[in-house]
């Protein structure tokens, strides 16, 4: 089933927020208007606020990930490339920043958001035509790329935390990708490559986990998460329209994350295999929070379809991500 058109705004005339899946980008996101049993206090607001804004850069020889990261309270953002040629990470990047200084996020999908410290920058940057542009500089890798716009229209998601208050979440389908990644070894033409993108924004938990996958080419894509958002954010991009999807499952082997992984959803539309090429892993273990985050690299096959009486479409060798990550934050 296709999905109904997004909104303009995210909560209603009397403060309640317009929870469901819709297709198209919502306006500016502000929380300080919700109504109870939602509302919260301009404190606690501060510390459970986050917010993150994720991009993927796929081609034959080369994937790559970006993502800023506000947390309320301080920030973070992470880089890095891989050569999928033979499975070397080129780079791996990750900086935390200063508390109000470092990051600045956008307040919707459609904005800009931003990082940067002495020593490296990255921008993530919206423009009048649809289409993006992230600009990268670290050591050992800069990026400069443009994408989109898409055929498809964004997936936005919005739904009840629990512990937490709300969260809604804005993904991308499949973006033409243009432009040059630069590593210390070789540089990379991204021209004929796919772009996507994930940005969140929310009134999280203080411990909030989930498991991810993501992959897309320009006919296909899918977004499955399970865990703090249910399966609120779970959707197939196929035939240039958004479709929702039934809660998924990943049955891997935890203590071994680079064998295969099983993903399937409830409703039958969605059956999948991802073998990881490579991961980033990143476990951070600090007084006051914590992350475990493991993000594989790989590719999927299987078969999806848009309903139970439609054909199954073959998926073969689509490269994109799993993800497996708990946070106390």
């Amino acid at each position: 089933m296709s999905l109904p058109a997004a909104p303009a705004s995210l909560l209603s005339a009397d403060g309640q927020p317009l929870f469901g899946r819709y297709a198209g980008q919502v306006g500016h996101i502000d929380w300080s208007q919700l109504a109870a049993p939602f509302a919260r206090g301009r404190l606690w607001r501060r510390f459970h606020h986050k917010r993150w804004h994720y991009v993927a850069l796929c081609t034959e020889q080369i994937f790559c990930a970006v993502a800023i990261v506000d947390l309320g309270w301080t920030s973070t953002a992470f880089a890095y490339a891989f050569d999928r040629s033979d499975g070397d990470m080129l780079a791996n990047f990750g900086q935390d920043g200063l508390p109000g200084l470092s990051a600045r996020l956008a307040d919707h999908a459609g904005a800009s958001s931003s990082f940067k410290t002495r020593k490296s920058s990255i921008a993530i940057d919206s423009r009048d035509d649809g289409s993006y542009g992230l600009t990268l500089r670290c050591d050992y890798l800069e990026i400069d790329a443009e994408f989109g716009p898409g055929a498809s229209p964004l997936l936005l998601a919005t739904g009840p935390v629990a512990q937490g208050s709300v969260h809604a979440t804005q993904k991308s389908s499949g973006l033409p990708l243009s432009g040059e990644v630069r590593t210390f070894r070789e540089d990379y033409n991204l021209a004929g490559g796919v772009a996507s993108f994930d940005y969140s924004n929310g009134l999280l938990a203080r411990n909030t986990a989930w498991r991810w996958a993501s992959a897309h080419n320009l006919e296909m894509g899918f977004n499955l998460q399970s865990g703090y958002f249910g399966g609120n954010e779970n959707a197939l991009w196929l035939d240039g329209q958004v479709h929702a999807l039934a809660p998924v499952h990943f049955i891997y082997d935890s203590s071994d994350p680079l064998s295969q992984w099983h993903i399937f959803t409830e409703d039958d539309l969605l059956e999948l295999y991802f073998t990881p090429e490579g991961a980033r892993r990143d476990n951070k273990n600090l007084v006051v929070a914590a992350s475990r985050y493991l993000q594989p690299i790989g590719t999927f096959t299987g078969w999806v379809r848009s309903a139970p009486d439609q054909p199954k479409r073959m998926v073969t060798q689509m490269m994109g991500v799993t993800e497996d990550h708990a946070s106390r934050w």
